[in-house]
């Protein structure tokens, strides 16, 4: 065999690879179903009709507010959208709505979960710290910018949108036999939703992990301020869930890329893309979705520098690699356990085209 089939093989070993993703799957495992289970909870006793209550009306308290309710809400930037539409509906500022459009899909309280599992307590404080600042800074600029138009009219977009949002979220009381919708929602919906974009991340942090030598990001980004905008112009318009941006981020950063350009990566990819932009005009206008657009990309930046410059020496990733030098049969429990779950809640749900959120 020639010398160059030979480093292709090796260099792509199928069994690494396999281990790699398998790995990373394991180390998320208890923490993910932790996170399924809170978001159940908070769906049976913090009903969506609240949210809409808290976000009406004018000022800076429903912004501050409307930061504060995305954090841990596990929507995605795509099924964050009808929820905005309502929330303009119902009377909600477009800088509230701006703030909570901002917060929401950048983390979630089960993303938090797998965020600490990967990457360790400090990224799991500075995420929802960066996600509510983010909202927040956005949530006042549209807000300064909007001042002038004192409309409350929504578009057709909004009206469809909203009444979608309505019925999916039903304004009652946690039912009698609440455990049916907490085992309904964080066994079934969640694990059905998140299936496919977890599963994709962590293959991709597998792929990454195998194929690309260590310290390429290092040698070919750098470390500086420039790194960060390239990962930030890499994350605007692609479509990842703030989960499956994890291990993705914790592959990258084993490659060499710095804890502030992974920061950048996980504000962005999971905040952003094409898609949501385009829809996001409709509902909250031209000059809001500008403002949200740069809003994100600088808060990014400034986030992601910060973190290099005070809190680098801080940051503790867990790598595929330690499961196997380490290896927990409870996390291998849990990560098989996590398999059945995914395979059950999808073959209950195969015939649904829903992604990445929450009904």
């Amino acid at each position: 065999m020639p010398d160059n089939e030979a480093e292709i093989l090796n260099l792509f070993n199928m069994s690494e690879f396999i281990a790699a993703a398998w790995n990373f799957f394991c180390l998320m495992a208890p923490y993910l179903l932790i996170g399924f289970l809170v978001a159940g909870l908070l769906k049976v006793f913090v009903p969506a009709e609240s949210i809409h209550t808290h976000l009406g009306g004018k000022g800076l308290f429903p912004i501050i507010k409307a930061s504060l309710f995305g954090v841990p809400l596990p929507l995605c930037s795509c099924s964050v959208l009808p929820v905005c539409a309502s929330l303009r509906k119902r009377g909600a500022s477009r800088g509230a709505a701006t703030a909570f459009i901002i917060s929401t899909p950048q983390t979630g309280v089960d993303s938090i979960f797998v965020t600490y599992s990967l990457l360790g307590g400090v990224f799991a404080v500075l995420r929802p710290l960066a996600a509510f600042l983010s909202g927040l800074t956005g949530g006042i600029l549209v807000d300064l910018a909007s001042r002038k138009d004192n409309t409350s009219q929504v578009t057709h977009l909004e009206r469809k949108e909203c009444g979608h949002a309505i019925q999916a979220h039903p304004s009652s009381a946690p039912h009698k036999h609440w455990w049916i919708t907490l085992i309904q929602h964080s066994l079934v919906e969640l694990p059905r939703d998140m299936a496919r974009p977890l599963i994709t991340g962590t293959v991709v942090a597998g792929l990454i992990s195998v194929l690309l030598p260590k310290g390429i990001f290092e040698n070919f980004l750098g470390t500086g301020i420039s790194s960060l905008f390239l990962m930030g112009l890499m994350g605007i318009p692609v479509y990842v869930c703030a989960m499956a941006s994890v291990p993705v981020a914790a592959a990258l950063m084993i490659k060499g890329v710095s804890p502030g350009a992974a920061l950048v990566f996980l504000m962005t990819g999971p905040a952003t893309n094409i898609a949501s932009i385009v829809t996001l005009n409709k509902i909250i206008g031209a000059k809001a979705t500008v403002i949200y657009m740069v809003t994100v990309g600088i808060t990014a930046i400034v986030a992601g520098f910060a973190v290099n410059a005070f809190l680098r020496g801080l940051i503790k990733i867990k790598t595929p690699e330690m499961a196997v030098s380490h290896p927990n049969p409870v996390f291998t429990g849990l990560g098989v356990l996590l398999s059945v779950i995914f395979l059950a809640a999808w073959l209950t749900g195969r015939k649904k085209t829903s992604k990445c959120g929450m009904e």
